[in-house]
C-alpha cells in the first residue's frame, strides 16, 4: 500500500502533523503492520493528546489515513496508517430473531424448573413435553434472567454509542438444552475504541449495569425461597457476593453442614469455597426459587465476563489499566483457569474457548492518552467486583 503515495505527497501530511507534534525524525514505513503503515514521526506532542488525536483523525480522513499514537520508551511516535474499510453493522433482524429464540428457550428452561417442582416424581420426558407445549410457567425465571442480560449488553452498547464507537446490537445465544436456556449474549465492536479511557468505559459498563439488576433480583429471589435439607441434584456455587446475599436474607452462612468435621468454621468455609468439598449432604441450604436462580446465574455470567483475559470485559479493563503490559496477564490467567479445571472441569472448556476466540487484547489507536484518576479507580473497583462475584466451583453436584 505504501506505493500508493509518493514521498512528495507527504508534505501536506507533514504540515498537519507539525500542528500537534514536534518532529525529531521521520521514517518511511514503520515497524507496525509494515504493509499498512505509510510513515512514522518521532518526537513528542505539543498539545493535549486527546485533542491532538481528534484533530489528526479528522484531518487525515480525506487521505484515507488514520493516526496511531504510541509511547516507545522515551519517545512518542505517530504512525500514519491506511484505514481499513469499516465493517458493516449486522442486520438488526438477525439480533431480533436470536433474541426471540432466546426468549423461548429461557422460558422453556424456566418451565422445566416449574414443572419439576410441581411434579417431582414425574418422568423427565413428560416434564419436557409439558414445558415445550406450555413454557409460560417459566416466565419469572425468563424475565429475571433476560433483564440481567439485557442490562449487561445494553450497558456496553450505550457506552459505545456515547463514545461514537461502532458497536452491534446484542447477539443472544439460545441454548434450550442447558440449565439456563441460553449461553448468554455479546456485542461486537466494529472499530477500535479511540483510547484506553473509551475502552474502559465500554468494558466496565456491562458488568456494572448487569449487577445493578442482578443484585436486587437475587435478594428478592432469595426472599421468596425457603430453607431445606441438601439431598440430590446440585448446589449452586458460592461467590462471596452470593454467600453474603444468602446471609443477608437468612442470617446463616449457607449451605450449613451437619458437622464441620472438627475444623474451625472459617477453615471449613475456606476449603468449601475453593473446592466445593465435602458436599454438605443432609445439611441446610436454600431451596432456590426460579428468580433466585436467575439472579445467581446473572452473578455467574458477570464473573465469567470479568475474567481478565483477551476480549472479555475483564480483558478490556486490565488492558485499559495497564496498556500493553496487560498482555503478560493473558497466559497467567489461562494457566490459573487450567488449574481450576481440576476443581471444576468446565474451566478447561472455558480456557480452550478463550484461547481459540478471545485470547487477543483489544487495541486502541491512541495509546498515549492515559486513564484519568476517576477511571483508574473504576478499573480497580471492577477488579474488586471480580473477586466478589467469582466462584472457583460454580456447580457442586450431589450424587
Amino acid at each position: 500500500m505504501v506505493s500508493e503515495m509518493k514521498w512528495d505527497d507527504l508534505q501536506p501530511l507533514h504540515r498537519l502533523v507539525e500542528q500537534v507534534f514536534y518532529i525529531k525524525g521521520l521514517q518511511w514505513g514503520g515497524n507496525e503492520a509494515e504493509d499498512n503503515v505509510l510513515c512514522s514521526y518521532h518526537g513528542h506532542l505539543t498539545m493535549d493528546s486527546m485533542a491532538a488525536y481528534d484533530f489528526l483523525s479528522d484531518a487525515l480522513q480525506p487521505y484515507g489515513l488514520m493516526p496511531l499514537f504510541r509511547q516507545e520508551k522515551d519517545r512518542q511516535t505517530i504512525y500514519l496508517v491506511y484505514k481499513h474499510p469499516q465493517a458493516a453493522l449486522s442486520k438488526s433482524w438477525i439480533n431480533l430473531a436470536l433474541f426471540a429464540l432466546t426468549v423461548w428457550s429461557v422460558l422453556y428452561a424456566g418451565a422445566l424448573m416449574a414443572y419439576s417442582e410441581q411434579m417431582p416424581t414425574a418422568d423427565g420426558g413428560l416434564i419436557m413435553r409439558r414445558a415445550a407445549l406450555n413454557p409460560l410457567p417459566g416466565w419469572p425465571f425468563a424475565v429475571s434472567l433476560l433483564a440481567i442480560l439485557l442490562a449487561h449488553e445494553f450497558g456496553h452498547y450505550f457506552a459505545g454509542r456515547y463514545h461514537k464507537t461502532a458497536v452491534t446490537l446484542p447477539y443472544f445465544i439460545p441454548f434450550p438444552f442447558g440449565l439456563l436456556g441460553t449461553l448468554g449474549a455479546f456485542i461486537q465492536m466494529k472499530e477500535m475504541p479511540k483510547n484506553r479511557r473509551v475502552l474502559l468505559d465500554i468494558g466496565i459498563a456491562g458488568p456494572l449495569a448487569g449487577l445493578a439488576v442482578a443484585i436486587p433480583v437475587t435478594l428478592y429471589g432469595l426472599s421468596i425461597s425457603s430453607l431445606g435439607r441438601v439431598t440430590t441434584g446440585f448446589l449452586e456455587g458460592n461467590s462471596l457476593l452470593y454467600l453474603l446475599s444468602k446471609f443477608i436474607v437468612f442470617g446463616r452462612w449457607l449451605p450449613q453442614p451437619v458437622s464441620y468435621g472438627g475444623l474451625p468454621p472459617f477453615a471449613y468455609w475456606l476449603r468449601y469455597f475453593f473446592t466445593g468439598q465435602p458436599v454438605p449432604r443432609g445439611g441446610l441450604d436454600v431451596q432456590i426459587s426460579m428468580v433466585a436462580m436467575a439472579g445467581w446465574a446473572g452473578i455467574l455470567v458477570t464473573a465469567m465476563n470479568l475474567i481478565p483475559i483477551g476480549q472479555l470485559d475483564g480483558g478490556h479493563i486490565v488492558s485499559a489499566l495497564f496498556g500493553r503490559y496487560a498482555r503478560i496477564l493473558n497466559p497467567i490467567f489461562i494457566v490459573l483457569l487450567l488449574g481450576l479445571g481440576f476443581l471444576w472441569n468446565g474451566w478447561w472448556i472455558w480456557a480452550i474457548f478463550l484461547l481459540s476466540v478471545g485470547g487477543r487484547f483489544a487495541d486502541v489507536p491512541d495509546e498515549i492518552t492515559p486513564l484519568d484518576t476517576r477511571r483508574r479507580w473504576l478499573g480497580i473497583l471492577a477488579l474488586l467486583i471480580f473477586l466478589l462475584v467469582f466462584s472457583p466451583v460454580p456447580f457442586v453436584p450431589i450424587a
